[in-house]
């Protein structure tokens, strides 16, 4: 009963982030001189909405047509701060992606890489000639680590520790599950490849045998078992991106004429999971292994510029 709950759960899991991804998905990258006009417009933004807190205060002389510009510019300005981030997401994901298993869930982590974006965006000044999203890579690592560190306090251990902690807890409840019984300290430190000692050090961090339950914290509003990775659910994050690429790929390639839609499913093996070479194909459909790897070539070039695979280059 608990393991079909589980099971749920994780589908719950990969259906939110289906869904995520395929939203932002939709959302078109930005060519350098679109950024950085929408940069302009953020930073004359914040400037009319200087202008307008003056006016608030009463320091400044208030002009109904001037406030009503103003007001207009503010907007605009907002506007593009969104596209800016909208814009960037998919940035997130990949780099939260790097720091799975290390005590967060992976959509916490983008989460996080979220919100060092949006502060990257606020701080971008685009006269510096480079890219939002080179600066922008270090506000998000720095807001993903930073969470990872804050998590890993909360239980008042070192980072390192806590990692270790992660990998003895799992291993303990995977031979528990294999054994049908409580493994012994030595049978851990053999699956995991330390020593026993230091798999008893750790067990001897709680008062009693670890448990996924077991409070931790001040408030002991968390478990241990908010701090192991659940491999299920960063399966599931993978198998919705996955499922999202194959939808988004049958589609381009429906509107392909047949014998082009053929060549790349016979090249790639997208039917079958057989990939063939130029020279199979070519036999198969009775032309020359020049014209077929010609007809890839041209093809692969069209489905580029599919708005549906755009979103997968980054």
């Amino acid at each position: 009963m608990a393991r079909n709950e589980h099971a749920r759960q994780v589908n719950v899991v990969g259906d939110s982030i289906r869904m995520y991804l395929r939203d932002i998905g939709k959302v078109d990258l930005l060519t350098p001189a679109e950024e950085v006009e929408l940069a302009k417009k953020y930073q004359t933004g914040l400037a009319a909405e200087a202008a307008l807190a003056q006016m608030n205060e009463g320091s400044v002389e208030v002009d109904r047509r001037e406030c009503r510009k103003l007001l207009r510019v503010q907007r605009a300005g907002q506007e593009a701060k969104d596209k800016l981030v909208a814009a960037n997401l998919r940035l997130v994901v990949s780099i939260a992606k790097k720091y799975r298993g290390r005590g967060l869930p992976l959509l916490d982590l983008v989460q996080e890489g979220n919100l060092g974006l949006i502060r990257a965006v606020e701080k971008f000044d685009y006269t510096k000639g480079f890219k939002l999203s080179t600066y922008a890579t270090w506000w998000i690592r720095q807001a993903v680590t930073r969470a990872i560190a804050d998590k890993a306090r909360t239980i008042r251990l070192p980072v390192h520790v806590v990692g270790l902690m992660n990998k003895v807890v799992r291993v303990q409840h995977e031979l528990a599950d294999e054994l049908e019984r409580d493994p012994s300290p030595a049978e851990i430190a053999d699956r995991l490849g330390i020593s026993e000692q230091c798999v008893v050090e750790l067990l001897k961090l709680g008062s009693e045998p670890l448990s996924l339950e077991t409070p931790v914290g001040d408030d002991k509003t968390s478990e241990i078992g908010d701090f192991i990775e659940d491999r299920n659910s960063e399966d599931a994050f993978d198998a919705a991106a996955e499922a999202m690429l194959r939808d988004d790929v049958a589609s381009a390639l429906s509107r392909l004429p047949e014998r082009e839609r053929k060549i790349i499913e016979l090249r790639f093996g997208i039917v079958d999971g057989e990939p063939r070479t130029l020279a199979q194909i070519g036999d198969q459909l009775g032309v020359t292994r020049e014209r077929i790897r010609q007809i890839e070539s041209k093809t692969l070039g069209d489905l580029a510029l599919c708005e549906e695979l755009r979103g997968h280059a980054s």
